[in-house]
């Protein structure tokens, strides 16, 4: 009996998704790469390497192929941030300005292009606004409104040509709020900030705060802010959506700035792994916050963070004001650091309760099923991440395989 049919998958429809993903999706030149890593109960179910990680230079992919994996980052420090939850260094019903002073008397926008009309917030905001996009931060790259507009100028999300983290909560203070914390849903740059906070609360720069908290103990070795010279090799190139289904060289491996140190060290998009990194921090994310002997969160703790906590259970199609998203929203609301899918039938996917994923600009994504056991890992090299449902094709491909639920 084959590894994934004692696993409960048909071997014959796993076979669909590399079929699926070169016919539709590399062959086409509309990604230059996929690789798609699936386990369940901790054991892998199939391995999907299919394209060049450079196309330039006609390297193909392979599995330790080292991606820019952007908002994959997200969970990654929204994690570091629960370790120091638990051990009392900071509550989830903090008032940011607690830990963060400066920002004290943060208004919210009423009008104005600089200098700003704004109106105290109902409520201030909690670290919990930070960790699940209810903070009132932004995005520049939304452009849609005057507050975001200000984040562009100022480069306020830019991983290498801005602030650093401590230049960036500055600026910060000295801009208005979109709303009121805990009024509506917005992407922003929020994980930043809990990436200040980790800093600021361990006592150590946020790299090296990742790295003793959550790399190190994981053995994610290929996880870090910019591309070893070890790396270099195996570093992929990243490409753009072109119209009419084309791509184009965005970032070359050869010449990224990923190559050098940060200047933001980003805990909302500037990591860079592999996909087997990422799928240790996915099992330790199953488990309930332990992997081989390394226990990173007590299983309470993952079971929050798993938990939607939008107010009054609503999902992100009701309370989310951005432009952006990583996928369908209906049926999903957000936990502490990722999307958490609360009712299936909603979603017009096969998923289960308590499934919860996230994604990144370049199309990578990951998923964890506590329901079925599963963790999935997608990496591929195209922004922006909204060019193409395969993510949402996947699920259905890897669900059509299932063969033994337990739903």
């Amino acid at each position: 009996m084959s590894k994934a049919k004692s696993l409960g998958f048909a071997p014959d429809r796993l076979a669909r998704i590399d079929r699926f993903l070169q016919e539709k999706y590399v062959g086409p030149g509309r990604i230059p790469c996929a690789q798609f890593l699936l386990a369940r109960r901790g054991e892998t179910v199939h391995q999907s390497v299919l394209g060049r990680q450079d196309p330039e230079r006609g390297v193909a992919l392979a599995e330790d192929t080292v991606f820019r994996i952007y908002s994959m980052t997200k969970p990654v420090t929204s994690v570091a941030l629960m370790t120091l939850v638990e051990e009392g260094a900071v509550a989830l019903d903090d008032p940011v300005a607690r830990h963060i002073p400066e920002w004290a008397d943060l208004g919210v926008f009423s009008a104005g292009a600089g200098p700003y009309l704004t109106t105290p917030p109902a409520r201030p905001m909690q670290v919990v606004d930070l960790l699940r996009h209810t903070s009132g931060l932004t995005y520049g790259f939304q452009n849609r409104t005057n507050v975001d507009a200000a984040y562009r100028k100022q480069n306020l999300d830019q991983i290498f040509d801005g602030y650093d983290l401590d230049g960036m909560i500055q600026a910060l203070a000295r801009l208005p709020l979109e709303f009121s914390p805990g009024e509506a849903w917005n992407y922003s740059v929020s994980t930043d900030v809990v990436g200040y906070l980790v800093q600021k609360l361990s006592g150590r720069p946020l790299a090296q705060a990742l790295q003793e908290r959550i790399f190190d103990p994981l053995k994610m070795a290929d996880t870090g802010f910019s591309v070893r010279e070890d790396q270099r090799g195996r570093f992929a190139a990243c490409y753009e959506a072109v119209p009419g289904g084309g791509m184009k060289l965005q970032d070359d491996p050869a010449a990224s700035p990923f190559l050098g140190a940060p200047k933001l060290y980003s805990g909302g998009g500037g990591l860079v792994s592999t996909a087997a990194d990422y799928m240790r921090f996915s099992r330790m994310l199953l488990n309930g916050g332990e992997l081989d002997g390394a226990r990173i969160l007590a299983p309470k703790t993952i079971r929050l963070m798993a938990s939607n906590h939008l107010p009054g259970g609503a999902d992100l199609t009701q309370m989310s004001r951005s432009l952006f998203s990583e996928s369908t929203n209906a049926g999903v609301g957000f936990g502490l650091g990722f999307a958490v899918v609360f009712d299936p039938p909603r979603t017009l996917i096969p998923c289960s309760a308590g499934e919860f994923y996230w994604g990144g600009m370049a199309s990578t994504a990951f998923w964890v099923d506590p329901v079925e056991e599963v963790t999935a890992v997608f990496m591929t090299q195209l922004v922006p991440s909204s060019t193409y449902p395969i993510r949402r094709e996947l699920r259905t491909l890897v669900y059509s395989a299932l063969m033994d639920s337990n739903a």
